[in-house]
């Protein structure tokens, strides 16, 4: 095997990397009962390890390599390496992207001066062309992971934590797509430290390290998950899989949701937004620390890096609470009839509602969408449901359904036939527990409610989308009990977008 250790040793990375920190989530060592760090490679200049790689990569070339200039494939974090590498040394550098490529990555790219070549709507594509590019122009080929100076430059993340922390250590939890970063940690943790154990992780939609591992040789997935792009790699590197199916002890796999819970936590302690990836070894340890609660040593995670598409935090706040199983998605079927709603809150108590969506279907049986807050995730869970269908409630645990958690929680509604006397109120109330019930009651039971949307979204006031079914005649009496609540509410019955989508046919 290739000697790393005087490889990672020797590695060109200061010229343009960072020292980072390992700095202790307060907040979860509480939690899970253990000293927590974070290796922050979020703070390097492209917020991201791999200019570790990159560089000690390119600095390494020959005066007639460098002459010839560097070529890689990449959408995220190696493209930005590579370029920044090659423009602190002087070498012209071609990075090939897919055409779907988001423009803020691009422009990211093109600020350290790099080429842009846009080929292909896929990664493979891009590859493809970027190697046949490589045969053209004698251009020099840099892999994102597949190759030992660039598995020896990340493995310097692991020569910082040992030099940062000498006190027991249980388990580094490194993330894995291709395996570079894995490779070039375990290299040097294990030659060093071998009591630690080394855990890698995968996304649960991308987990090619485990597969080609279990499997005895590398393995092609068929598809990856895209969510933790970072990592989303269909096979591991063939020198990666062979260093990872030595020294790693174990590879874990985190899902989506366990990604986005670990995005919250790591804001909630250090007030940082890592990127999928990034937040994928903190998935995997806080499963570890779970199944494992004798635990002699601290634990330690790698932020590989902060590269977050804005639009995709929207997602990320909608599935963590999911995530860490802090919430629970239910259907519940109830009779249809005035009163059945406030009757079904009040047997929730004074649980956090976060999510209540409903749409009037039949004069019989109503199916509710309700969301609620949990304090102590999984038995808190099973007590809820058990109490819901001792009541005769029809209930459906939707919190693993992946349909109810995309699409079906946000087209619960719909047009409904013959249902007269129908109007639309949009409410505010303040938010604290027990204020959906608090403003149930207030209404009363004396009209049937239609139409029910509420998302708790943790603000200072609650909003809600309400129908009730109100003769012309009882109109009046209905408007005067609205203003006695003293809650802000504007009506909504003649809004034209409730008209096209969900006023009765």
């Amino acid at each position: 095997m290739i000697d790393y250790i005087r490889k990672i040793l020797d590695a060109r990375v200061y010229d343009v990397a960072v020292h980072t920190p390992l700095d202790r989530m307060i907040r979860m060592s509480q939690r899970l009962g253990s000293s927590v760090f974070l290796k922050r490679e979020d703070l390097q200049p492209i917020f991201s390890f791999k200019i570790r790689g990159a560089y000690n990569r390119i600095a390494r070339l020959s005066s007639a390599e460098k002459n010839s200039g560097v070529i890689c494939a990449s959408a995220g974090n190696h493209a930005q390496g590579v370029a920044l590498s090659a423009q602190k040394l002087g070498i012209k550098s071609v990075i090939v992207m897919p055409v779907t490529t988001p423009s803020i990555k691009i422009e990211a790219v093109k600020y350290f001066g790099a080429e842009i070549k846009l080929f292909g709507d896929t990664f493979d594509e891009a590859y493809s062309h970027a190697r046949q590019l490589e045969k053209e122009n004698g251009y020099v080929f840099i892999h994102p992971y597949d190759d030992p100076d660039v598995i020896a430059g990340q493995g310097t993340v692991g020569l910082e934590i040992l030099q940062q922390y000498a006190d027991p250590i249980e388990a580094v939890f490194i993330p894995i797509g291709g395996g570079g970063l894995a490779a070039g940690v375990a290299s040097y943790i294990k030659f060093l430290r071998p009591e630690i154990k080394l855990i890698g992780v995968e996304p649960a939609d991308a987990a090619s390290m485990k597969e080609a591992i279990a499997a005895g040789k590398r393995v092609v997935l068929d598809r990856v998950g895209l969510f933790a792009d970072g990592v989303a790699v269909r096979q591991a590197g063939e020198e990666t899989f062979q260093v990872c199916k030595e020294l790693l002890d174990d590879v874990l796999v985190s899902s989506t949701d366990e990604i986005c819970a670990a995005v919250k936590d790591i804001f909630e302690d250090m007030r940082v937004i890592a990127e999928p990836a990034g937040a994928l070894s903190l998935a995997g340890l806080k499963s570890y620390a779970l199944k494992n609660p004798n635990r002699t040593g601290a634990l330690i995670a790698i932020n590989s890096g902060a590269n977050m598409n804005f639009d995709r935090l929207r997602h990320v706040a909608e599935r963590a609470e999911i995530g860490e199983a802090r919430e629970i998605l239910l259907g519940v079927s109830i009779p249809e009839k005035p009163g059945s709603y406030l009757k079904f809150i009040q047997t929730l108590g004074n649980k956090t509602i976060t999510e209540f969506n409903y749409r009037y279907a039949s004069d019989k049986k109503a199916y509710v969408f309700v969301g609620l807050k949990l304090k102590d995730s999984y038995s808190e869970k099973e007590k809820i449901i058990q109490e819901l269908e001792s009541l005769n409630y029809e209930v459906l645990d939707i919190s693993s359904n992946e349909t109810a958690k995309l699409h079906i929680r946000y087209m619960v509604g719909g047009r409904v036939s013959e249902l007269a006397d129908e109007i639309i109120l949009r409410c505010e109330f303040p938010e604290r527990p027990g204020a959906l019930l608090k403003f149930l009651e207030s209404v009363g039971t004396n009209w049937n409610i239609t139409l029910f949307h509420y998302r708790n979204h943790g603000a200072d006031y609650g909003r809600v989308l309400v129908g009730f079914q109100v003769p012309e005649k009882d109109r009046n009496g209905f408007r005067e009990k609205l203003k006695s609540l003293g809650y802000p509410y504007e009506e909504e019955t003649d809004n034209p977008a409730y008209k096209m989508f969900l006023h009765s046919a």
